[in-house]
């Protein structure tokens, strides 16, 4: 082989072996940075590493017995990753093997023994609390559990426990950790199963944290993008698009609310996240409504009545296509059935 070519060829391999080398360095936060990789001497490292992706692939690929024989070789090439003193080794291959196996709940019982008999200086824990975030997130996607050994059932429920765990032990001010990120897999779980009310609560409690942050920022939005969700209709009951009257707290926590807050806090970022466009649609949302109502009324013959909720259309939300159906109903009542003739 021509000399160039041997130097392409190791110039390449190189260059694969260092995209291996950076994928397993951010993996290994994931299986343990704290002590472990400590612990293994500077020679061993680039066959810990190696040895340590190999294993991750293997579980999430469901290649069970081989990862299983995996970490027994682990532990035989590294001995000082295991000492006598602790069990937290065992206890995260057994849940790793379980997790393959598709036992997620088990897996995540195995995972919190670990959490809970470890403090966070574990060179476990913060692998434990990333794959008990994974199978939150299988259960939040919709993957089943079984009930008695017999039935399979939806397991949001056990999602949501799982990253309420997570974020119970992990403070949620810390806008890169996994304590907010499970926080926010709740509530973007509440909302996409349609559970607005839910998710309302959690994104408000995210909010409550992050407060001028961009995943603050985010949250208000989530919190008036569900309280639009749950109207429903100028049929019902508004007070989720204005609040109830005479009620300040009803009318913080309703959609106008929010994006009027949002206006507050974060003015500059109004036009970029179209506030007023938003609020233009709960306008319109609540004159529509009161139109309806005036439509009620003229419809039993009572013009009098229905041109009282006409002009309140026309008053309080001048700028709507349901004014301009108002002034339309107050012109018609307002001519006299001599002068039609």
């Amino acid at each position: 082989m021509p000399m160039y070519k041997i130097r392409v060829v190791i110039v390449l391999a190189v260059m694969l072996l260092l995209s291996a080398f950076s994928e397993v360095r951010g993996e290994i936060q994931n299986l343990g940075q704290r002590q472990d990789s400590s612990s293994v001497s500077q020679s061993s490292q680039a066959k810990y590493l190696l040895t340590v992706a190999q294993i991750k692939k293997l579980v999430d690929t469901g290649q069970c017995k081989a990862a299983g024989q995996a970490f027994n070789q682990l532990k035989s090439d590294f001995p000082e990753i295991s000492r006598p003193d602790s069990n937290d080794f065992d206890l995260f291959t057994e849940a790793e093997i379980l997790r393959c196996q598709g036992k997620f709940v088990k897996a995540s019982r195995a995972l919190s023994r670990l959490l809970d008999e470890f403090p966070p200086e574990s060179r476990f824990y913060d692998a434990a609390l990333d794959r008990q975030f994974r199978i939150a997130t299988a259960f939040l996607a919709g993957a089943k559990k079984s009930v008695l050994g017999i039935f399979k059932i939806k397991g949001y429920a056990e999602g949501v426990r799982i990253m309420d765990g997570i974020s119970y032990r992990v403070a949620l001010d810390d806008p890169e950790g996994i304590g907010l990120k499970a926080a926010i897999a709740v509530a973007e779980g509440y909302e996409q199963r349609k559970m607005f009310d839910e998710a309302f609560y959690r994104w408000a409690e995210i909010k409550d944290q992050h407060q001028g942050k961009k995943v603050g920022k985010d949250a208000l939005l989530a919190m008036a993008r569900c309280k639009q969700a749950m109207y429903r209709g100028p049929d019902f009951d508004a007070s989720d698009l204005v609040g109830r009257p005479f009620n300040p707290k009803s009318y913080h926590d309703s959609a106008k609310g929010c994006y009027d807050e949002f206006k507050l806090r974060h003015s500059t970022d109004t036009e970029r996240f179209e506030i007023d466009r938003r609020l233009k649609e709960v306008d319109e949302k609540l004159a529509l409504k009161q139109f309806k109502i005036g439509q009620y009324y003229q419809s039993r013959g009572n013009k009098l009545s229905a041109n009282l909720y006409y002009t309140m259309v026309v008053d309080r939300w001048p700028n709507t296509d349901s004014a301009k159906m108002a002034e339309e109903m107050l012109v018609k009542n307002s001519v006299s059935p001599e002068k039609t003739k």
